[in-house]
Formats: structure tokens, sequence, C-alpha cells
């Protein structure tokens, strides 16, 4: 659905409580809501002269309502207004979190929805056309489309991985069996040596070219060798929903992301594995990592209410976030060109990252929705894609800052968790609970060598 604003649209409703709203008759001089569409969404506001809200809602004509979706800011704390008796106005508007810059903003570089921009970009969609690359019919010559799997189950894959020859690995979560993509495109399974119930939740590129899975339920370490040659090995420290997701460090060892973990652990590039203390421990604290250009490795918040790294000499400290305190924050994270980290919202109703040099900032984003993006990818063009995992839409940052949303193809509850660039350009979502595979094709027929993959997180989860 998309984001849909008219001028002087303004009305009123005699609406109690903290549900959607029932409209009424267009104001003097003013449109009536009608005028956004039915099933469009909105910005809207809300006063009875002393309380206020302005948020995101869906109109509908349906008993001509408009839904109170997310909440922006409010006389309430941020919270929905409980109204009482009474007449109160309800027009459209442009919020400041829907701004160039986002609330709250710690550094005047963070970014936002360009509103000109992002209208650029829905009208190019509705043209058929975004720069070179035609969308048009998305089942058929569009740069979304889907394949067949081999194999699917339910949490089947968490996470992928790019291997040297060019294969694409998914990372066994749920599943009995490994599967993977070719640069051809097709689509084989093959045998683990352990198989459990969510067993693993990411996978990381060893500088030997193994793709090791990061262990969550699993009692042992699990790799795949350049030849491919599937073996396990033992873990120093287990315990349930331990690590999602791992970085490469500089050094080759590779790091687990600790989720529910109260250490950390770790294998080098000779394959010893150790565990080192940690600051900050919480139960789903963090998911995914990232490698910062200067070399240290920050940790995603999921429901932590602190940052956390490990810098390039091994030392772990904690810092300030911007925006905490909503349950399942952010899963996985992409590193933009620019140095910044940022964050892919799951249940987040905003975005957020690091600068290059340190500062965390937040900014506006079009599509949010409780267990909308579980990973991201950065393309060959700069843009950052996050992949839906619970969203209706695929949403992106491009490299010029502006935030957009496009369609997909297929969608499903948990349908996605993770992506990964192919050597093509393509961007593949990795299965969770899909039936079909699904892929973008960024920029058909580039040629791209793995040199150019900037981000720790790009074939990790």
């Amino acid at each position: 659905m998309p984001i849909v604003l008219k001028d002087r649209v303004k009305t009123t409703t005699t609406t109690t409580g903290t549900g959607t709203l029932t409209l009424s008759t267009a104001a003097t001089g003013y449109q009536a809501f009608s005028a956004i569409g039915d099933g469009n969404q909105t910005y809207y506001l809300i006063t009875d002269g002393t309380n206020w809200e302005s948020g995101l809602g869906t109109y509908s004509t349906s008993g001509t309502t408009l839904s109170r979706q997310q909440v922006f800011e409010s006389s309430n704390s941020g919270a929905l207004v409980n109204w009482g008796a009474g007449t109160k106005d309800v027009f459209c508007g442009w919020p400041s979190a829907a701004t160039y810059g986002g609330v709250p903003s710690a550094d005047n570089s963070s970014i936002g929805t360009d509103l000109s921009g992002w209208s650029a970009f829905q009208a190019s969609l509705q043209n058929g056309v975004n720069g070179d690359v035609a969308y048009g019919n998305n089942s058929t010559n569009g740069i979304v489309s889907t394949y067949s799997l081999v194999y699917t189950i339910s949490s089947a894959y968490a996470g992928g991985v790019l291997a040297p020859n060019s294969d694409i690995h998914f990372v066994p979560f749920g599943a009995d069996r490994g599967q993977k993509i070719s640069s051809s495109g097709v689509v084989t399974t093959y045998s683990l040596v352990y198989t459990a119930s969510l067993a693993y939740w990411g996978g990381v590129l060893a500088a030997n070219g193994d793709i090791h899975f990061i262990p969550y339920n699993a009692n042992r370490g699990q790799k795949i060798s350049a030849a491919g040659v599937v073996s396990t090995y033992s873990l120093v420290y287990t315990t349930t929903n331990a690590y999602s997701g791992g970085v490469l460090a500089p050094n080759g060892d590779i790091h687990f992301v600790p989720q529910s973990a109260n250490r950390g652990q770790k294998i080098s590039a000779a394959g010893v594995v150790s565990t080192y203390s940690l600051v900050y421990t919480a139960s789903d604290a963090y998911f995914g990592g990232v490698l910062a250009p200067n070399g240290d490795i920050y940790f995603v918040p999921h429901v932590a209410a602190v940052g956390q790294k490990i810098s390039v000499s091994g030392v772990v400290s904690t810092y300030s976030l911007v925006y905490t305190g909503a349950s399942g924050l952010y899963k996985g994270g992409v590193l933009a060109p620019n140095g910044d980290i940022h964050f892919v919202p799951y249940s987040a109703n905003r975005g957020q990252k690091i600068s290059s040099a340190g500062v965390v900032s937040t900014y506006s984003l079009v599509y949010t929705a409780g267990g909308a993006y579980t990973g991201g990818v950065l393309t060959p063009n700069g843009d950052l894609h996050f992949v839906p995992y619970g969203a209706l839409v695929g949403q992106k940052i491009s490299s010029t800052s502006v935030v957009s949303t496009y369609p997909l193809v297929y969608t499903t509850p948990d349908a996605y968790q993770g992506g990964v660039l192919a050597p093509d350009g393509s961007i593949t979502f990795i299965p969770s609970n899909a039936a079909v595979g699904q892929k973008i094709s960024t920029n058909p027929g580039a040629p791209l060598g793995l040199g150019v993959c900037l981000s720790s997180f790009l074939n990790k989860f």
C-alpha cells in the first residue's frame, strides 16, 4: 500500500479511546479523506485543542475510517492518545519524523525520507522504469523474480554465504539438508553431518574458503570446505539461542555474535575455538554484526539497551544508542559505502545507524511493521536493500540517502531471512518459510568481482 498525501484534507471525528477513527465529512474549504484512496496509507494529525497525536494510518472507505498504525509523536509521551468525548480535528500533514534527518538525530547527517526523491521513485515504478532497469511486470521482465526450490520446510534456512566458486549456500536453521544455488541458477541439496531443530543462524566465509555456520541451538560447529566437504568441530560453549550471525575479523578470526550467550566465542584462522568476556549480556540481546572500516566489529541490537563492539585489538566495550526500548528492534546490519553502519529494521519504527566517526543517529522509514525485515545487502550501485521477512514490500536506501519501497513478487509471513549478493549483481533472499526463492536483479549483466563486497554482513546473517 502506497503512502498518499493530498493538499487540504481535513475532517472531524468523535471517536473515543485508542482505536480506529471514524471520520466525518470534509471541513468547509477542505477535501475529505476519500481523496487519499481506499486502502492507502497517509500521515495524519489529530487534536482536540489540548491533546494531540501525529502518526501513520490507513484510510478505508468501509465505514469511512482511519486506522492509527504508528504514532510518531503525541501529547501522551509518544503513545496513542486515549481520546475522551468531544469533537477532534483530523487532517493530513507532513510530520517531522518523515523529514530529512529524522527524529531524533544525533549528528545532522542522519538520512531520512526525501519526499521529492521518493515521489520520483514511485513515479518511475508506475512508468515501468527506474534508471536503466525496467520494472514492468515483476513476474516476467521485472527486476524482482522468483524461482523454484528443491527443498522447503518451515523455518528451513536463516542466512546465506557466497562461496568462492560463486555458489550461494543457505544456512540450515530447521532444515535437515543443505541447499545451494549455483551461479547459473541451478538449485541443489546436499547432506549435512549434523542437524537439529533451529541449529544454525547465519554463516561466514573464512579466509581459506571454508563456510562456517553459526551455532544457534547446535551443540557443535559445522562447516563446508571450499571443496564441498561438510564436517563438524567441537565448540567451547553452547546454550539455547546462543549466537546469531558472525563476522570475519581482519586477523582471520570468526566471531559469533551473541544473542543470548553470556560470553563471546570465536574460531581462529587455525581452527582453534575459544571464548571471551562480554561487557553486556541479555536474552535476545544482539542479532548479527558488521565489520567497520577501522576493524571494529559492531553487534546489531535486537533488544539490547546498549550497543556493543569489539575493537581490532580485541577490546570489548559498549556505547549508547539513540533508540531502544522496543521488543525486537533490528536484525542484521549493512556497511554503506560512506562507512555508516545501518541496522536492519525488524520491528523498529525508525532506522538507526552508526557513522564512521561513531555517532549514532536515527532516520525515518517509509514502511514499518512487526517482524518486517531480517538482514540486508549492499548492491553495486550503493543501494542498501532490506530483506523481507514479514514485510509486504521491499525497502531500500539509495546511495543518495532516499528511503523508498518497491513491489515484491512473493510475500508470506516469515518468508526470508538474510540475503546474498551474487557476482552478477543480483540479490538472493534466503528462504525461511517461503515456498519459492526470490531475487532482485539490480544490475543485470554487470560483472562484479568478490572484491567489491564492502559489507561484512553482505554474505552473512
